[in-house]
């Protein structure tokens, strides 16, 4: 049997791969992943959504049901069709930003030219909110444009939407948008 260069050449390739790969225990059959849920006989599940980016990831929030009902596990959530599971690092620590002891639970409000922050009520920031939005669409609010076509709209106030809410929640919250007559409508996504 006459052995040429090129095929020594051709079965020792094959030969090394072989021995390297088959040395290192790669095995070619087909593998299922199986994601391993934490199950807390103690605990409310509840599914929700990340709030860092707009890629929006399933989670799973594990809550005590004994005492305040604080979050004890954070992890992603293997239905979601998003990302099955799979959590980035800032997806991953998500506990450290519900259950942080620095976070700000209180509505802070400094008034202009101050250097003294005021802790306000919930509902002295809403109702402030709402007679600011109120007066500033009074103010801007236009029935026709220059040609004298019907426009209902006002240009004083955008509004940029969080990727954090889901289709329904998008619509209700451009819904009303487009009910106080806003033009400017933007999304967290789009940027």
């Amino acid at each position: 049997m006459q052995v040429s260069r090129r095929n020594f050449l051709k079965f020792s390739a094959v030969a090394s791969s072989a021995l390297a790969f088959g040395g290192l225990g790669f095995d070619l059959k087909p593998t299922v992943a199986k994601a391993q849920l934490l199950r807390l006989r103690w605990a409310k599940e509840t599914t929700t959504i990340c709030c860092y980016c707009s890629v929006s990831c399933g989670l799973i929030v594990h809550t005590s049901l004994e005492g305040q009902g604080r979050a004890i596990n954070v992890e992603g959530d293997p239905d979601h069709p998003i990302n099955e599971g799979a959590l980035c690092a800032k997806g991953a620590s998500l506990y450290q930003l519900a259950e942080n002891e620095d976070r700000i639970t209180k509505v802070l409000y400094r008034a202009p030219y101050s250097s003294e922050w005021e802790i306000k009520s919930w509902d002295w920031a809403l109702d402030r909110i709402a007679r600011h939005v109120k007066t500033a669409r009074d103010g801007s609010f236009k029935l026709t444009n220059d040609q004298g076509q019907v426009v209902n709209r006002t240009d004083a106030i955008a509004s940029c939407g969080s990727a954090a809410l889901d289709n329904e929640e998008c619509w209700l919250y451009g819904s009303m948008l487009r009910s106080l007559g806003l033009v400017y409508i933007e999304h967290q996504a789009r940027i």
